[in-house]
C-alpha cells in the first residue's frame, strides 16, 4: 500500500483525507485518457486498440510521449491480472507494426509528429491500485522501459498517481533486421558517405576521459535530486524526468 498521506487544512487544523482504490473500472480509464497529457505527459492516440485477429489482443491505451516515444498503457483491473506480461506482449506487437502506429500518429497528431517518432525506447506504463513486490522485482529484471504507477482516489475531486517502480532499457536498434538492397552502380562522381546523426552511445565512446567524468558527475547529481528522478536513454540523448 502507498505510504503517501494527504491532509486538508481548514483554519489551521489538519484532517487526513482517506484514499481508496477499488478495481480500476472503465470510467477511471476514460478519465486518465482524457487528461493523459496533463497527468503523464503523454499525447493520447487510441483506446481499446485492436491488434488484429491473428494477434488477438486489445491495447488499453496508446500514446506518444514528449520525447516522441511510443507508449502503451495497461490498466490492472484485478489482483490476479498479470498486466506486465500482457504489456510486453503488446510491446512486441508494436515493434512489428511500426507502419500501422505511424499512420495512427499521422491521423491524430499530424505528419510532423509521425516523422519524429523515436523507436529506440518504446514505453510500457502499467497503472493499478497496487502492485506486489514481485511485480517490482520483475520490472527490474526486464530490459525494457516499464513503469509501474499506483493510483489513489481522494473523494470525487482528487486523483493521486504515484510512480512506484521503473526500469529503463539501453538504447536498441529501432527496426527489425531487414534485407538490404544492393548499392547502385557508381557513376564516377565523388560522393560523401553520410551515416546520419551519431547515437548517444556512440558519442559516449568517443568522449575524452575528462568529459566522461564530468558527464558522470552531472548524472549522479541529477539522480540525487530525488527518488522519483528517472533516467531514460534515447537514441540521440538522455532525458531525465521526475
Amino acid at each position: 500500500m502507498s505510504d503517501i498521506q494527504l491532509f486538508q487544512l481548514d483554519a489551521g487544523k489538519a484532517s487526513e483525507l482517506k484514499g481508496y482504490a477499488s478495481d480500476l473500472e472503465r470510467p477511471l480509464q476514460t478519465l486518465i485518457e482524457i487528461n493523459l497529457d496533463t497527468l503523464l505527459g503523454i499525447r493520447f492516440l487510441a483506446s481499446e486498440y485492436s491488434t488484429g485477429k491473428t494477434h488477438g489482443g486489445r491495447i488499453d491505451s496508446l500514446g506518444l510521449d514528449e520525447n516522441h516515444c511510443p507508449v502503451i498503457l495497461e490498466y490492472k483491473r484485478s489482483t490476479g491480472e498479470n498486466v506486465i506480461n500482457q504489456g510486453l506482449y503488446y510491446l512486441d506487437w508494436l515493434m512489428d507494426h511500426q507502419a500501422e502506429f505511424k499512420l495512427l500518429v499521422m491521423k491524430h497528431l499530424g505528419d510532423i509528429a509521425a516523422d519524429l517518432i523515436d523507436w529506440s525506447a518504446p514505453r510500457l506504463v502499467c497503472i493499478a491500485a497496487d502492485f506486489t513486490r514481485y511485480d517490482g522485482h520483475a520490472v527490474q529484471q526486464i530490459s525494457r522501459n516499464i513503469e509501474l504507477v499506483r493510483y489513489r482516489r481522494f473523494g470525487d475531486a482528487l486523483l493521486l498517481l504515484e510512480l512506484v517502480n521503473a526500469s529503463s532499457s539501453p538504447t536498441k536498434a529501432a527496426a527489425r533486421p531487414t534485407k538490404t538492397a544492393a548499392p547502385p552502380p557508381t557513376t564516377g562522381v565523388a560522393s560523401v558517405k553520410s551515416g546520419g546523426d551519431k547515437s548517444y552511445a556512440e558519442w559516449l565512446i568517443s568522449l575524452p576521459p575528462n568529459l566522461k567524468d564530468l558527464l558522470t558527475s552531472m548524472e549522479d547529481h541529477i539522480g540525487s535530486l530525488g527518488d522519483d528522478v528517472q533516467r531514460n536513454e534515447l537514441k540521440l540523448y538522455v532525458a531525465f524526468s521526475a
